[in-house]
């Protein structure tokens, strides 16, 4: 194997190269989690016969330059794609690889650059699409607590501190709670000035509305306990290349180092040796056309086929209490926390359903449907999915939240979609619906007052009416036991 390090267009690069003369096709990763941390990955590559580039984006780590994230990466790539193809070890052919934000850098490269610059073949695991996407839910809501964390820990800097916002909310615990959040590097002792400017962001779609006219084979992985989950789906059904690959198991933004508490024995998945074989596979044609995968059954042990969808059915309901609460700022509803309180004042309104008669197989959307009331201008609606179990656990199945503008006092229907499942649950297992107006800290606060609430400060309380005998809870529900199939022929085929 033969390994040096580069400077194309003055960024700093890793090469390692198989043994022989090749010429070889190659695998290019551009990171801004430092080129060092995949200097296995890369030696694994050319062990099995592909030339591996690793390289620090613009500003980070060995590279010059400012740190823009999600500004440079489509002109980067297109320098180093230009350089490997330059090369006398390169065949010309080359896939673009990466994860979380390296598969944004890989994805702006494969679907923003000219044709004749443009990857072969792209792998995209747990993809940031973008900054909108990352910061805000569809609705608009802000995801606070990943974004302060990754800021924190990488935001305008060279270097990365993964710690950074663990240690200062040690020190801190209510420091997510200080208004303004605009305020938030001064108390985190950071210069961060595009800390304010993630938030003025308003490019949501930009990558996918290109996937449709993309033109090379696609593999993309991700996790139901990811937050890039629905991205990650809505990356590959609108994905117009060839072919499509999609892999969905039961792990968080880890993937297998991260599995879910519903991972089981069939979901350890050797990632690194399924990108190879479908990266020889798609430099060679031999993909089949179309959208194809596999998703696991999460509590199954199993694998389904990637379009599994269960009938819809309407899950019965029971209010245990508030139909009327108070979304209190001031007390906001926790994400980190299941426990609900009990007392003369709820901060939330809380269903349940019977016990299961029988294991049920949920695969596919998730959504409530209401009609509610708020007496504020703006106002959030949380809904959380929790499975309690025989044996008394909690366990989050779904999140999803809805912000809507209020006419005070006026009763209105509404639905909120909480994502999708892929998971058995046991007989006897109860099905508690929690309706909020937070789920704080992985979302920011809505301030009930019309303003923004990155800027917001001050806070009113919410006054909620649920109407519980309006509210259905809608999941798909497979009507016999499903058949599995191997993930890595999904993939392959």
């Amino acid at each position: 194997m033969t390994a040096f390090r580069a400077t194309v267009d003055g960024l700093a690069t890793d090469v390692r190269l198989p043994d022989g003369a090749g010429p070889f096709p190659t695998v290019l990763i551009r990171t801004p989690y430092d080129r060092a941390r995949h200097l296995a990955e890369a030696r694994g590559w050319a062990r099995r016969g592909f030339g591996a580039v690793v390289q620090d984006v613009r500003g980070r780590f060995a590279s010059p330059g400012e740190w823009r994230p999600y500004e440079n990466e489509a002109a980067d790539g297109v320098a180093a794609a230009r350089w490997i193809r330059r090369q006398s070890w390169s065949d010309g052919r080359y896939v673009a690889v990466g994860a979380s934000y390296a598969a944004y850098c890989a994805l702006s490269l494969a679907l923003e650059a000219h044709r004749e610059d443009r990857p072969n073949a792209v792998i995209a695991a747990v993809p940031a699409l973008g900054a909108t996407e990352t910061a805000r839910e569809p609705s608009g809501a802000e995801r606070l607590l990943t974004r302060a964390g990754w800021w924190a820990a990488h935001g305008d800097r060279r270097d990365s501190d993964e710690r950074a916002l663990e240690r200062a909310l040690a020190a801190d615990p209510g420091l997510l709670g200080h208004l303004p959040l605009t305020d938030l590097p001064g108390r985190l002792g950071r210069n961060l000035p595009s800390w304010a400017g993630l938030w003025r962001r308003d490019d949501r779609g930009r990558l996918t509305s290109r996937a449709t006219h993309a033109d090379m084979p696609l593999l993309t992985v991700g996790g139901h306990h990811d937050h890039f989950t629905e991205d990650t789906v809505a990356l590959w059904s609108t994905w117009g290349g060839p072919s499509a690959r999609l892999l969905l198991g039961p792990w968080g933004h880890g993937l297998v180092t991260a599995p879910g508490p519903d991972a089981g024995p069939a979901h350890r998945v050797s990632l690194g040796e399924l990108y190879v074989r479908w990266a020889r596979r798609a430099l060679a044609g031999g993909l089949a056309p179309g959208h194809h995968g596999a998703v696991a059954l999460g509590g199954g042990d199993l694998w389904l086929p990637v379009g599994t969808h269960g009938e819809p059915t309407t899950q019965r309901l029971r209010l245990l209490h508030g139909s009327l609460f108070t979304a209190d700022p001031d007390h906001p509803v926790r994400s980190d926390d299941l426990t609900v309180p009990t007392g003369d004042f709820p901060d939330r309104c809380v269903l349940v359903t019977p016990p299961l008669p029988r294991p049920l197989d949920a695969v596919g959307p998730v959504r409530i449907h209401l009609r509610a009331t708020a007496d504020t201008p703006s106002a959030d609606w949380a809904a959380r999915l929790v499975a309690l179990t025989q044996e008394g656990a909690a366990e989050p199945l779904a999140v999803g939240i809805l912000r809507r503008a209020e006419m005070a006092r006026h009763s209105d229907e509404f639905t909120i979609e909480l994502g999708r499942l892929a998971r058995r649950l046991t007989a006897g297992t109860r099905l508690r619906l929690e309706i909020a107006g937070h789920h704080f800290p992985a979302h920011a606060r809505n301030p009930h007052t019309g303003g923004d609430p990155i800027t917001a400060d001050r806070l009113l309380a919410s006054r909620r009416e649920v109407d519980p005998a309006s509210v259905t809870l809608s999941l798909h529900v497979l009507s016999s036991h499903p058949p599995s199939v191997d993930p890595t022929e999904e993939i392959l085929r």
